[in-house]
């Protein structure tokens, strides 16, 4: 840098502005690189989105493909005792239930005693669950008590035992305070019956008073009766899980979930749609700002455009009576490309032809179905090998041999300005010698003729 801010002293002239006129110029150069750089940055990005699209609507074609959507069933609730959901072993029927009494947990509480109230010593706490007694040996839980512990003590290490079976908390009565406990589980055998010490302690249950029995769930199922220790359900009716919400009458109907087929219908539509929308505008062409998009005339976009319409238009084989086309189940591939449902139609094949309908999108046995044939065709392209992923490797191997070439110009255009550099300094030591001389020679004239008195 220092030998640039020198240039031009010793010839009077700018040669630091003539040099990085000359650099300007040259780093032009650069330009048509750094343009296709920008090019092939703008492709990539394109390629992501049409990978993107092409993903949606093979996620969406793949809900398709799979046989139990169409297998699967609903429940229909009627009343409002109970909610209902059904798995895939569950069967199509109808179902009058009454919930006469719902699942409870048990309560108990202590004896009330007076504020500061403390054990004395280490002891174990004994609770006894059910409706046996010591003869049938009921289900039993122990917890350890501290030596000097306060009722707020004892509360916490209930509560700290995750096999207690109960929770405790601490009531005041308006004059005492009492331990009152509530089991962690509903139904008459997990309900809490009893508690003890096995030292003596300042207080006990008080049984007579504050016992509350917990209860089984009690149900009837088209006539049968049933009871279960939870207010959740499951067997009563095969894959069916009831959840008992209050008494009284409800009516749950178990069929086959229509509306998850047609939504997925649906989305394949939607999501092919989306896909056509998404390719119109990375190839466009604005007649009016003359802007193009940036995939415009690609070969990748049209071998995609290509082969998704030779699947949705190619059909499945399809023995007997079964669907090949997808306008036999209501969905049209127009002249733009894009696809139109007809939903009246689709509802009558989903309410009617389920089975058939399974069959052209799922398949049977060696037929994939066309959701099928839309997976493999996406696959392909977006494989490691595919087109759209050789497109977008194809653009990174472009960049990557750019910034060879960019790089190998760079030094080419330093070195010329180098070049330039030195041609300058010498230049200007020319320039600077020549005035030299030529002061000399004038102040030589000027002393000559002051002695000849001119």
């Amino acid at each position: 840098m220092g030998a640039i801010s020198s240039l031009g002293i010793g010839s009077g002239l700018d040669l630091n502005g003539l040099l990085d006129q000359l650099e300007d110029a040259e780093r032009e150069k650069l330009a048509p690189i750094e343009q296709q750089v920008e090019t092939e940055n703008t492709k990539i990005s394109a390629y992501g989105q049409l990978e993107s699209a092409l993903s949606e609507f093979q996620d969406s074609a793949s809900v398709l493909a799979d046989g139990s959507l169409f297998e699967s069933l609903s429940t229909n609730v009627s009343g409002e005792s109970v909610g209902a959901a059904a798995d895939e072993t569950a069967m199509p029927g109808s179902y009058n239930i009454t919930v006469d009494t719902m699942a409870t947990r048990g309560t108990l509480a202590s004896v009330g005693v007076p504020e500061g109230t403390r054990t004395a010593n280490e002891q174990i706490m004994t609770f006894n669950f059910g409706e046996g007694d010591e003869a049938t040996t009921p289900s039993t839980s122990t917890v350890t008590i501290a030596a000097d512990s306060s009722l707020e003590d004892i509360r916490d290490a209930i509560n700290a035992d995750e096999n207690a079976g109960v929770n405790a908390t601490i009531i005041n009565d308006g004059t005492q305070d009492r331990l009152a406990l509530s089991s962690r589980e509903t139904g008459a055998d997990a309900s809490i019956s009893n508690f003890s010490f096995s030292d003596a302690a300042p207080f006990a249950a008080d049984t007579a008073n504050t016992l509350q029995d917990g209860t089984d769930a009690a149900l009837n199922v088209n006539g049968i009766d049933i009871t279960s220790p939870t207010n959740q359900v499951e067997g009563a009716i095969q894959g069916v899980t009831l959840n008992l919400q209050s008494e009284g009458d409800s009516t749950v109907a178990v069929e086959q979930d229509t509306l998850a087929v047609r939504e997925a219908v649906t989305s394949f539509v939607d999501s092919y749609n989306a896909l056509k929308e998404s390719t119109g505008e990375l190839t466009n062409f604005n007649q009016e700002t003359g802007q193009a998009g940036p995939l415009n005339g690609d070969s990748t976009v049209r071998t995609v455009e290509s082969r998704m319409r030779s699947v949705l238009s190619g059909g499945v084989a399809q023995e007997g009576d079964g669907f090949s086309m997808l306008s036999q189940v209501g969905i049209s591939l127009e002249v733009d490309g894009t696809l139109s449902l007809d939903n009246d139609k689709l509802n009558d094949v989903v309410a009617n032809d389920q089975q058939a309908l399974s069959e052209f999108f799922a398949g049977s046995g060696d037929n994939p179905g066309l959701a099928g044939q839309v997976n493999t065709a996406v696959d392909q392209m977006l494989s490691t090998n595919g087109t759209v992923t050789g497109a977008i490797s194809g653009s990174e191997s472009r960049i990557e041999s750019l910034g060879d070439r960019y790089t190998s110009m760079e030094q080419s255009i330093s070195q010329t300005i180098d070049r330039y550099r030195t041609q300058f300094g010498q230049l200007d030591g020319m320039i600077a010698e020549m005035n030299q001389t030529s002061n000399y020679l004038t102040q030589q004239f000027d002393s000559l003729d002051a002695q000849l008195g001119r």
